[in-house]
């Protein structure tokens, strides 16, 4: 009897805990980062899956994911939304642009990569087979190693004296499981 009231009272203290730090993150709509994450219950993962550590933008999550190109599989970075809508900053902006574009950083070190845009996702990527956006394998390898990847998007029309860009994600990348969910994914690829 002893055991079950412990096991509920320390279940009250979990949800008490999860809604204050609810109520926290409701603030600035991030949750503390918990670093890449498996698919589970799979051998071979085909996914691992993130929230960024810090954005001023409506990205819910990014995504590592295993995808069928027409002659090779490979991966694609994903950035999936808070709601519906274009990818925008959190404060909203009127005058998005049709082309946003997107520098890529990994450790301090610009890495190219284009956005696409997909009907619930952002994908970003710097190579293509065929129709299908990919990761390249050196930029893999970057992501693999690397411990902070920043985006920093350009998504509006820039007037004089505006910062170069107008929106960031940050991602932790070796937080979790770090380089390792890389490296199961890319598995995923070959």
């Amino acid at each position: 009897m002893f055991r079950s009231i412990g096991g509920f009272s320390g279940c009250v203290a979990i949800i008490i805990c999860l809604a204050c730090q609810a109520m926290a993150g409701a603030t600035d709509n991030r949750s503390p980062a918990v670093g890449w994450e498996l698919e589970r219950d799979v051998e071979a993962p085909s996914y691992a899956i993130t929230q960024p550590a810090t954005t001023d933008l409506n990205i819910d999550s990014v995504v590592l994911s295993c995808e069928q190109g027409p002659s090779r599989r490979g991966l694609q970075l994903r950035l999936y939304l808070l709601r519906d809508g274009p990818l925008a900053p959190l404060h909203g902006r009127e005058d998005l642009k049709d082309d946003p574009t997107v520098d890529l950083i990994v450790d301090g070190s610009s890495h190219f990569a284009q956005l696409l845009f997909a009907d619930v996702f952002v994908v970003v990527a710097d190579t293509a087979d065929g129709p299908m956006p990919l990761l390249s394998d050196a930029l893999l390898d970057v992501l693999q190693a690397g411990r902070r990847m920043e985006l920093r998007f350009k998504l509006g029309t820039t007037a004089s004296g505006e910062p170069p860009f107008d929106g960031i994600a940050v991602v932790d990348l070796q937080t979790g499981r770090g380089g390792a969910a890389v490296t199961a994914v890319r598995r995923c690829g070959t």
